[in-house]
């Protein structure tokens, strides 16, 4: 009799052990899938997004630019062909916001360093000042690795389009000329095909947190294709 019960309590055991791996797989299987928006000129400030694109409500993508880094080398869309990457606006001078986002893209950084479908790219708003040799000092200073992040300048006028048409990240300064830029804390997540998928507080930790959070649930959608 004792050993009937206990082979019976085995069976319940296992049984219990058996059905609740197969409700914890249902509830994964039911959960939908996280997946990032696309960022469209409609869904951004307008204090962002150049009048020209504030309408658009569909299709945007970043637009090919063609810019200098740190080493003097031409650096254009095709060296973030199939690449996910992180990009923001700085200038090297900057002594308020720029040390603090500076310093967290360098901490992405070290997370992405053997990730080899990710980079970084940061586009100065003062290429009169940001000239390649002042983009090398800078880079030296802040640990910036070649083959994952590039500081880039080149033509102001360049510069303003690409943050206002296709990153929608700075805003105009009235006080200056027609291509005068007061640059955001904003990091941007673009994808693979030149998509916008985030904006995050480049000085805020918990942006950060979120930011890697959503880079890891966009790398997973291209695993799932």
């Amino acid at each position: 009799m004792l050993s009937y019960f206990s082979k019976l309590k085995s069976r319940g055991i296992a049984l219990f052990i058996v059905s609740s791996i197969i409700v914890f797989l249902f509830y994964h299987a039911l959960q939908p899938q996280k997946i990032l928006p696309i960022y469209q000129p409609a869904m951004v400030n307008f204090e962002l997004v150049d009048t020209t694109m504030q309408h658009i409500k569909k299709y945007h993508t970043v637009a090919d630019f063609s810019f200098l880094n740190q080493n003097g080398k031409q650096i254009t869309q095709a060296d973030y062909e199939g690449k996910i990457y992180i990009a923001d606006f700085f200038f090297t001078t900057c002594p308020t916001i720029c040390p603090i986002m500076t310093k967290n893209m360098a901490d992405i950084q070290q997370k992405i360093l053997n990730d080899e479908e990710v980079m970084l790219l940061s586009h100065t708003v003062t290429p009169d000042i940001d000239s390649v040799p002042q983009l090398k000092k800078y880079a030296l200073e802040k640990g910036v690795l070649d083959h994952k992040w590039n500081l880039v300048t080149g033509d102001k006028k360049e510069l303003y389009e690409m943050a206002r048409k296709s990153y929608m990240a700075v805003k105009t300064d009235g006080d200056g000329g027609p291509y005068d830029m007061i640059h955001t804390e904003n990091f941007i997540l673009v994808d693979k095909e030149r998509r916008i998928r985030g904006f995050y507080d480049g000085t805020k930790s918990e942006d950060m947190e979120k930011l890697l959070e959503d880079l890891e649930i966009l790398k997973s959608s291209y695993q799932k294709k």
